[in-house]
């Protein structure tokens, strides 16, 4: 059957595009103050989780929605099962945005909107692929799911919900980062640091400032695009000024200093990223830590300071944590330190994202840090652990999709290695398939995140062929 299907999804345009910009425009993020029955994420997750099961109810799909953890969209005969993995929540969206980020906009050809590329209009395009299978009354000899989640940048807690629940599909991807494949995943490790810190004593000598708030990050596996430090004393508050504004000169960051009657705030802009490339991002808590290292301050606040630049300042591999390692598959460890939380007489918190190659061992990994930090009075609280994932290259479903991205692209689909982490892994096999395609920018995690709308295009074109060649 010779079917043209970057035209068929060409008539789909104009439909394609607005049913994904109606979808971006659903603040879809974590909300646990508005979590509730059928909404355990937030109101904002589960109205984009309704969106579009109700779109594919009314264009005749079979739908579920399992309490509001995750759903699915079913199509097609038989007893196996094909999975397409998606996510309708999104990361938070910060700072630094031309427009807003619940705004759908097109400007020069590219969609801007907090999850245009990850990962609402990829699942989008996904599920238009399905859909015009279904229109054009492919035969198919396998069931197809779509099935979307509503916990991916957080802790997975829907697939857990899914999977105990529903069927494991026989194979599957997730269109959820880049072309043409990517067949292997680092190890995901979070770990959240803790300590209470107790009432800082009065220091002798003017200059010493006491660090009272010092906050940084939205989630773990962004890199921090904001910090905000408060300091308390009665020291030269001029001259503090003038050394945080030669701070900022000196390595060409945005930030400002604001004085007010009892306290000094300082502000530091730095540019966010996806938490798998830390070193490519500027992380704001960082070089607030940097500078609060220059100037006197008390001991618990100089000790909470002395311990990030000991072992996460000026290194995103893991080397002064001891935890360095790499492997040819996936590349070497990365740290991205995601979350800063201090307060003087209260909690002190660190959250750590770090991604280990194949061969590593997170327990050992997790042991490590422990042992360093224990010397600063901080313990692991929390951790979600996700064990690296691989796909045998000659596994019939890499197979299958590398034809259908040559014959598509006419490009060879070589197979990639990535630190971040897709709900590929969450499938016995599944590997990620598109939708950046090689040479674009990333902006995933980041301000002003688009996609190209002709990328969309072609990926929903892609992704058609590759489900009807899997599931025929």
């Amino acid at each position: 059957m010779n079917i043209d299907w970057e035209r068929e999804m060409e008539k789909r345009r104009e439909e394609l595009l607005a049913r994904t910009k109606e979808f971006l425009a659903i603040e879809s993020v974590l909300d646990e103050s508005s979590a509730g029955p059928g909404a355990p994420f937030g109101k904002g997750v589960a109205e984009a989780l309704e969106y579009l099961l109700d779109l594919a109810r009314r264009d005749g799909f079979e739908t579920k929605n399992l309490d509001g953890y995750a759903g699915h969209v079913e199509y097609g005969e038989g007893e196996e099962l094909i999975g397409i993995l998606g996510h309708v929540d999104v990361v938070p969206p910060g700072d630094g945005w031309t427009t807003p980020p619940f705004s759908p906009d097109i400007r020069d050809g590219k969609l801007y909107a907090r999850g245009a590329i990850d990962d609402k209009g990829p699942t989008m395009a996904a599920y238009f692929a399905l859909r015009l299978i279904k229109e054009l009354g492919l035969p198919l000899s396998k069931r197809v799911r779509l099935i979307l989640g509503t916990d991916e940048e957080n802790l997975w807690r829907d697939m857990a919900y899914y999977f105990e629940r529903e069927e494991m599909p026989s194979m599957g991807f997730a269109p959820d980062a880049d072309f043409p494949i990517i067949y292997a995943e680092k190890g995901l490790l979070d770990l959240i640091l803790v300590g209470e810190v107790p009432d800082a004593e009065e220091e002798a000598g003017a200059e010493v400032w006491t660090l009272a708030r010092w906050e940084a990050g939205h989630r773990l596996n962004m890199v921090p695009d904001r910090s905000r430090a408060v300091l308390e004393g009665s020291g030269d508050v001029f001259s503090l000024k003038e050394k945080y504004q030669e701070f900022l000169l000196k390595n060409r960051i945005r930030g400002y200093a604001q004085e007010a009657d009892d306290h000094l705030l300082l502000v530091l802009e730095g540019r966010s990223h996806h938490g798998s490339e830390p070193d490519k991002g500027l992380n704001a808590g960082l070089e607030m830590a940097r500078f609060l290292k220059t100037i006197a301050l008390d001991p618990e606040g100089s000790r909470f300071v002395g311990l990030i630049n000991e072992f996460l300042v000026d290194d995103f591999f893991g080397k002064k944590l001891g935890i360095a390692q790499e492997d040819d598959t996936v590349g070497p460890l990365t740290v991205n330190a995601g979350l800063f939380r201090y307060r003087r007489g209260g909690e002190r918190k660190l959250g750590l994202n770090i991604r280990y190659p194949i061969r590593g061992n997170g327990e050992d990994i997790r042991k490590a840090v422990a042992e360093r930090v224990r010397p600063y009075g901080l313990e692991i609280g929390e951790t979600d652990h996700k064990p690296p994932h691989y796909i045998d290259p000659e596994h019939p479903l890499v197979q299958t999709l590398s034809r259908v991205y040559e014959e598509r692209t006419g490009e060879k689909a070589s197979l990639l290695a990535i630190g971040g982490g897709t709900y590929a892994r969450a499938l016995n096999n599944g590997v990620a398939f598109g939708p950046l395609f090689p040479g674009k920018e990333e902006t995933a995690h980041q301000a002003d995140e688009h996609i190209e709308v002709e990328d969309l295009l072609k990926a929903a074109a892609i992704y058609a062929q590759a489900i009807y060649e899997l599931a025929r």
